[in-house]
């Protein structure tokens, strides 16, 4: 009877010991993107490649490119547990993420990547931020820093600020609320339509960063692009499900938080280096013209613009219970420091 106790017993360690290896062993998280692999998506290629090599291929990332949900979606299938990270863009859906939408204000004065990392990186600590992603289970991981906004376009380029008036532009975000106010008409759609539209002529012109005029194909049929409006940016996260992170042991933890500054660095050396290099050559391989405002005209138009867009976003979301008045100057106070 001592020795079935004793084996009993023995099997039972062995079997909690199993368990807890099993525990430890492989973890697969699948991660929402879209589009195709591109400059937009290089941290994220980059932290699957450091976070496997650290943990000896027990802790992978399973990228998909719009075959888990569509990029307007990706927070919800976060909040639900659908995947496990995923990256999407603050203005797709401003009434969920509202306190990030700071980073999206048009004129803020951002030049650099490297500007454009740091100011995301410290509002994603801000404690107000982090609860307002909490709403959704989700936790910020990193950003996806993306230079200032610049239009391509089809038809006749608008040269002064006034010829804005009645073009349809599609802008998200605080970029949106910068064409409106110069009397544009933003419309709001997926990168991946963004083609179709132009072709067709629902918009006739699109505001982009360089790798997605690129990557959606703008530059193959627009006629000129404004060299210098740098009306803004948007702001876009890689998030992760907060209960998949909690679930991780301490190594595959550090594996991953301790990746984000390495795949950023990859990714602003790549988008400075490559995407910049390729967007120049492809302008003139296809002929598209250079339009460039003079400083009054970009005087005139952050006056118009900057100042209206902050004081009604202050508004709008202090209404919310939102320090919206420290966020702002959070935000301003380090491109300052930046400058």
């Amino acid at each position: 009877m001592k020795n079935l106790l004793k084996t009993t017993a023995l099997t039972l360690v062995s079997l909690a010991f199993v368990g807890e290896a099993m525990a430890a062993g492989t973890t697969e998280w699948n991660v929402s993107l879209w589009g195709k692999p591109r400059a937009f998506t290089a941290h994220v290629e980059k932290i699957a490649e450091l976070v496997s090599e650290k943990t000896n291929g027990e802790f992978t990332l399973n990228l998909s490119y719009g075959g888990l949900s569509k990029n307007k979606e990706n927070l919800d299938g976060i909040s639900i547990g659908a995947f496990e990270m995923a990256q999407f863009c603050a203005g797709y859906h401003a009434d969920k993420n509202p306190s990030i939408t700071v980073l999206e204000l048009p004129f803020l004065g951002v030049t650099t990547l490297e500007q454009e990392r740091k100011i995301s990186q410290a509002v994603y600590k801000n404690p107000a931020v982090v609860a307002d992603l909490a709403r959704w289970n989700a936790t910020l991981l990193m950003p996806s820093p993306l230079p200032q906004y610049n239009i391509v376009g089809v038809g006749d380029a608008p040269r002064t600020l006034a010829d804005y008036k009645g073009l349809t532009v599609r802008a998200t975000g605080g970029i949106g609320k910068a064409m409106a106010a110069i009397d544009a008409v933003p419309t709001s759609m997926s990168a991946s339509e963004v083609r179709q539209a132009l072709d067709s002529g629902v918009v006739k012109a699109v505001a982009f960063a360089p790798h997605a005029h690129m990557a959606f194909g703008t530059v193959e049929s627009g006629k000129w692009w404004t060299t210098n409006l740098n009306p803004g940016t948007v702001n876009c996260p890689v998030v992760v499900n907060t209960d998949a992170l909690d679930s991780l042991n301490a190594t595959k933890r550090e594996a991953l938080l301790g990746s984000v500054d390495e795949a950023l660095d990859f990714y602003i050396a790549s988008y400075n280096g490559k995407t910049m290099d390729a967007w120049g050559p492809k302008l003139a391989e296809k002929g598209i013209e250079s339009i460039t405002y003079t400083d009054a005209e970009l005087a005139a138009f952050k006056e118009t613009v900057a100042g209206p867009a902050a004081a009604a976003w202050i508004e709008e979301n202090n209404a919310r219970g939102l320090p919206a008045q420290e966020l702002y100057d959070l935000v301003t106070g380090l491109v300052a420091e930046t400058m």
